[in-house]
């Protein structure tokens, strides 16, 4: 899967900013970051796009 580089960037930009999350460009849904999702400290199960704790390869 080919990654979308203005996602990539609203995610660095929302890491780099200590925030939850971002806006995604494309729906306006609020997407959480995987520093956000690392510091829960479990997954949740619900697929999240950027999950720290599942191989998304």
């Amino acid at each position: 899967m080919e990654k979308d580089p203005r996602i990539e960037a609203a995610h660095a930009a929302a890491v780099a900013a200590g925030q939850a999350g971002y806006l995604d460009p494309d729906t306006g849904l609020f997407v959480l970051t995987a520093a956000f999702l690392a510091k829960r400290g479990t997954c949740c199960t619900r697929g999240c796009r950027h999950c720290p704790y599942a191989d998304r390869s």
